[in-house]
């Protein structure tokens, strides 16, 4: 996936994807940058093979062949550059979810399947490594380090900061979840401690091996 956002055609086809809050045409698309539309379609067609892009066929008030409206893929990364429309769901989810005041470890196990199965899509790998490669895909940033049988896995950028520091009751929490689900899914470690923001910055979780 990433070796086909080295072109730079591609990577700025890609941003502006990243940036829309609906699919775009190749024309869409070409006009916005400045391209043709010979130009774009390969590269869409490129990052489309490789699982970047979705596509649907749109036929509706036009004539001759349907229109193909691309948009970023479900698991593409979307560096950072969601747009607004999630941002404010997400922060409208957030104030429904703190209103109802569930308990932390209520919160955990709502998100502990999603690291259940992050866990399985990396099956064969070491349960660190395999953290860290999926703390790292979310956008975490994470830094290990190891003394003895203890790892420390440091979260030295949060993408979700912002509703973080608002309710970090609530996310820090599902985000513990997240990881005590990977940890118990991937086995071979256990969560001995998981700071958030409320304990020090950056947060980090600590997983004892055995």
């Amino acid at each position: 996936m990433f070796k086909a956002l080295g072109d730079n055609t591609r990577y700025a086809i890609y941003l502006e994807l990243a940036r829309s809050a609906s699919p775009k045409t190749t024309a869409e698309i070409a006009e916005v940058l400045d391209l043709h539309a010979n130009t774009v379609r390969p590269h869409l067609e490129r990052m489309r093979e490789v699982g970047l892009l979705a596509v649907e066929t749109d036929s509706r008030g036009s004539v001759g062949r349907p229109q193909h409206r691309y948009s970023l893929a479900p698991d593409a990364p979307a560096l950072g550059l969601e747009p607004p429309t999630w941002q404010v769901l997400a922060h409208m989810l957030a104030d429904v979810a703190a209103f109802m005041a569930p308990e932390p470890d209520d919160v955990a196990a709502m998100s502990s399947e999603q690291g259940r199965a992050a866990a399985l899509r990396r099956n064969g790998t070491s349960c660190v490594a395999g953290l860290v490669d999926a703390l790292a895909e979310l956008g975490f940033d994470p830094a290990e380090a190891h003394d003895g049988t203890v790892t420390s896995i440091a979260f030295t950028h949060c993408p979700f900061r912002d509703l973080a520091e608002t309710y970090p009751d609530l996310v820090c929490n599902l985000h513990r979840g997240f990881v005590e689900g990977f940890v118990g899914e991937a086995g071979g470690a256990a969560v001995a401690s998981f700071a958030t923001l409320a304990d020090r910055d950056p947060c980090h979780v600590e997983l004892v091996s055995g």
